[in-house]
């Protein structure tokens, strides 16, 4: 076992590690001939200084053993996979996944033959990445079999073991290198494992839509995503994924906008600038990803961006805030500035902002303001407010009661035919 310096002092005072749920659960497994530590990303990113959100424990105990202890306290135990030896523990709402140490006795694909163990290397060596493989124990103790803390130090996300095996495994492998290169790596991601991933790449048309949706969008959203992305279109893979052009100078405006207007990255809004010129781009990234309802909608507001530009005035962009919804307005200001030229940072600074500033108000005419001028329910009714509804938004949203008097008397001899 190979230990990186210094570790114990940096986890010794995690909260997350020696306070609430996870010392609880630590306490209970790390005992009577067990062992117990928590693994892979919450390690990873307390190593590296960012925040910790799930936990994950690895353990020498049994399923049935994990289940039996929990059971004891009063806590929950899911079978969440338990014929691969996790088992999900809740305590207080919060679920922690608990899984029995592993080894591979034969691997095909994404599928491998394994067995129960109580070997933590043996388990270490059979994850994808050296950043991913690091434990630590109850006490701050981590343990690093691979070498995943210099790693870590160096910014580097580098293969367990051999590059193309380890993708020949599972191809979505070819996706989290790239993944965690962004979010994590510095400078060119390894080359070894760059090339593997090359090499592979055919493999990705292998991949269900729903891996690619999880594994892209969390990519869109990293620190470096840009020259991530850059490099896998270099390497003809980005293609492979999105299945048409990449257009990376918008993706990297978009993040130069978020960050002018101080909004947090947004994946569906990063993927259309990475990918959406006309409609046809969205219902094939659609497609391509298999996203999600309300994704695949947010993609196809963005069409018509081109026809977005403060030159158009107030009016204009409150029609258009009005017939979009502050998100989808807001994002299809954010691709226009993207792909802007010519027009002044503070113009488009005020269109994209504009729903923090102005709300869109109810169209103050029903019903009844046409049935009293004679017009009965039916096709007719429905198409009068249509013609008002349209005045009222050419006219800018006017509140004035005489006003919307004088809309709906129009709009009333619109529709009566003579």
């Amino acid at each position: 076992m190979t230990q990186a310096p210094h570790l114990e002092s940096r986890l010794g005072d995690a909260a997350w590690l020696k306070q609430g749920d996870v010392a609880r659960l630590l306490a209970l497994l790390d005992r009577e001939g067990e062992e117990a530590r928590v693994v892979g990303g919450a390690v990873r990113n307390a190593l590296a200084r960012l925040p910790v959100d799930e936990v994950d424990v690895a353990t020498t105990a049994l399923p049935g053993e994990v289940m039996r202890r929990v059971a004891a306290i009063g806590g929950e135990t899911i079978p969440t996979g338990i014929e691969h030896g996790t088992v999900t523990v809740v305590f207080d709402h919060r679920p922690i996944e608990v899984t029995t140490l592993r080894e591979d006795v034969e691997t095909f694909g994404r599928k491998a033959r394994v067995v129960f163990g109580r070997d933590w290397q043996a388990d270490a060596m059979r994850r994808d990445f050296t950043i991913n493989a690091l434990s630590v124990s109850a006490d701050g103790m981590v343990h690093d079999y691979v070498g995943g803390f210099d790693d870590i130090a160096a910014r580097r996300v580098r293969f367990i073991g051999e590059p193309q095996r380890r993708i020949e495994e599972d191809y979505l492998r070819i996706l989290r290198f790239f993944r965690f290169h962004a979010h994590f790596g510095q400078g060119a991601p390894d080359p070894a494992g760059l090339l593997a991933c090359i090499r592979s790449r055919a493999g990705l048309e292998t991949l269900s839509r729903e891996r690619l949706r999880m594994e892209m969008l969390k990519l869109l959203v990293a620190a470096r995503a840009t020259p991530t992305l850059a490099v896998m279109a270099e390497s003809g893979l980005l293609g492979i994924v999105l299945g048409g052009v990449a257009f990376l100078a918008s993706f990297e405006n978009m993040t130069k906008v978020e960050a002018a207007l101080s909004a947090a990255p947004n994946a569906v809004r990063r993927l259309g600038a990475l990918g959406v010129w006309v409609a046809e781009d969205a219902e094939r990234l659609t497609q391509r990803l298999r996203l999600a309802n309300a994704e695949s909608e947010a993609l196809s507001a963005l069409d018509g961006w081109w026809r977005v530009a403060p030159t158009q005035g107030d009016a204009a962009a409150h029609a258009l805030l009005y017939r979009l919804g502050p998100q989808a307005f807001a994002d299809r200001a954010f691709l226009a500035w993207s792909r802007a030229a010519g027009v002044g940072d503070g113009a488009w600074r005020d269109l994209a902002q504009l729903p923090q500033r102005w709300m869109a108000p109810a169209f103050p005419l029903n019903a009844e303001d046409f049935m009293r001028r004679g017009i009965a329910a039916g096709p007719m009714l429905g198409a009068a407010l249509r013609v008002a509804e349209e005045a009222w938004i050419a006219a800018d949203f006017p509140a004035d009661r005489a006003v919307l008097e004088a809309i709906a008397e129009r709009a009333a001899q619109e529709t009566v035919p003579p």
